[in-house]
């Protein structure tokens, strides 16, 4: 604000003064010339006092001292005395004709022509002429003092300009503060009052609006706190009952997986609460590779068991992210699943360099996700995914991540690009796709 208010003032104030100034200035110029021309009058009017052109005997006329350049004229319009042209120019026949003063400005300088009279009639005239020095100083010091005041104007308006920049900024800051701090998750950051009407609108307006978050946040977390709870106790149960299962001289078949699954479950229901409740991860460091071979003990069989390879390819190592590794593998598990409900053929797990980021990559030789790739992100659409993949996206979003469709189909692929750790170690390859269509 203060980069466009300054420059605005500071042009009103410039072109406030330019229009005052350079007609006082032209209006300064011609008055000072004029009183010169007054001045220059009165002084040969003074010197024609001294001058008698009814004398005879044949004597010359003596010019009066003086220090403009003086021409006497006798009624005819002829020089008799002085420096002058030899005919009376048209300022003497003037005068000589209206019996008054006259005075012009002509080739710069000034010219005057004052009529001698003897009772009530014309003799001569005589005419002077002076040089605009005086004119042109005082000129040029009132230019130089209209400068000056054109200066401390235009300074003021500056200074003006900075004080109000100031003044309506620093409410603005506040209030982008207290937005920054409820965007970052401060809902008790509240907008102060500034004493400006339409910025402390805003402010109740961000304070209200932050009130109401706040509620809300913390009935979810209520709720995920009692859903928790909930959740937990038949779990515990559960699990109690397939351990006393297990301790039969013969455990029913598939005991093991039911444990393997119930063991999923806690954990799934803990890497949810822990990003509802908004827990931080910290400087947690996952390398994707692990993962993947997890991933990979985990869906051989399953996948093998409908004649479906599972392809593995880790293209650098090592690959350290910055994410916890509950919610990656969270992650890789809705990926897995989404290509083995919804994909066909095998399942191709990669990771590898994509752009500035560590891409966790899972495809299959379906057809794809069709034209609406984006509406398998949506929560209850997408042909059928469900909330899978938007499940994913908000974990990936609430880690720093990104989840996208990479390749739409057919073969559809779709990558987690996660920001590598800043102290983890640079991969030793890189590759770099763009999305296929």
């Amino acid at each position: 604000m203060k980069r466009r208010l300054v420059p605005a003032i500071a042009g009103v104030a410039a072109s406030a003064v330019v229009l005052f100034a350079l007609p006082l200035g032209v209006v300064l110029q011609r008055s000072y010339r004029d009183e010169e021309l007054l001045r220059l009058q009165r002084d040969t009017v003074a010197a024609t006092r001294g001058i008698d052109l009814t004398a005879t005997g044949g004597d010359p006329v003596e010019l009066p001292p003086a220090r403009d350049q003086l021409a006497i004229y006798n009624s005819a319009g002829v020089l008799i005395a002085g420096r002058g042209s030899k005919r009376a120019d048209d300022a003497a026949r003037v005068a000589l004709r209206t019996r008054r003063p006259t005075g012009v400005v002509a080739g710069g300088r000034l010219e005057v022509a004052v009529p001698l009279l003897t009772g009530e009639r014309v003799t001569g005239v005589v005419r002077a002429e002076r040089g605009q020095a005086g004119v042109d100083r005082r000129t040029h010091r009132a230019w130089l003092a209209l400068a000056g005041l054109a200066a401390g104007v235009v300074a003021l308006g500056v200074i003006a300009a900075l004080a109000l920049g100031r003044r309506l900024s620093r409410p603005l800051e506040s209030l982008a503060g207290a937005a920054r701090r409820v965007g970052e998750g401060d809902f008790a950051a509240r907008a102060a009052p500034t004493g400006l009407s339409e910025i402390d609108d805003v402010g109740a307006a961000l304070n209200s609006s932050s009130r109401r978050i706040d509620e809300l946040v913390n009935r979810e977390r209520a709720f995920s706190a009692d859903a928790s709870h909930q959740l937990r106790t038949p779990l515990a149960a559960l699990r109690l009952e397939l351990e006393g299962l297990a301790l039969e001289p013969e455990p029913p078949a598939g005991l093991s997986a039911a444990l393997t699954q119930v063991d999923r479950l806690q954990g799934t229901i803990e890497t949810l609460l822990a990003v509802a409740r908004g827990t931080p991860s910290g400087q947690q460091r996952t390398d994707l590779a692990t993962v993947v071979r997890e991933l990979e003990t985990r869906w051989h069989g399953a996948l093998a068991a409908e004649g479906r390879p599972l392809r593995v390819r880790v293209k650098v190592e090592p690959a350290v992210v910055a994410m916890s590794s509950a919610v990656l593998g969270e992650i890789a598990e809705v990926l897995m699943q989404n290509a083995h409900v919804h994909g066909a053929g095998a399942v191709s797990v990669t990771v590898r360099q994509l752009g500035d980021a560590l891409a966790l990559e899972v495809s299959d030789r379906g057809s794809g996700f069709g034209a609406d790739h984006e509406g398998a992100f949506a929560r209850g659409a997408g042909e059928g995914h469900g909330i899978g993949l938007a499940l994913a996206r908000s974990l990936a979003h609430a880690e720093g991540a990104r989840l996208q469709i990479t390749r739409v189909g057919p073969e559809p692929t779709v990558a987690l690009l996660v920001p590598p750790a800043q102290n983890g170690a640079s991969p030793s390859s890189m590759d770099s796709d763009g999305i296929d269509a």
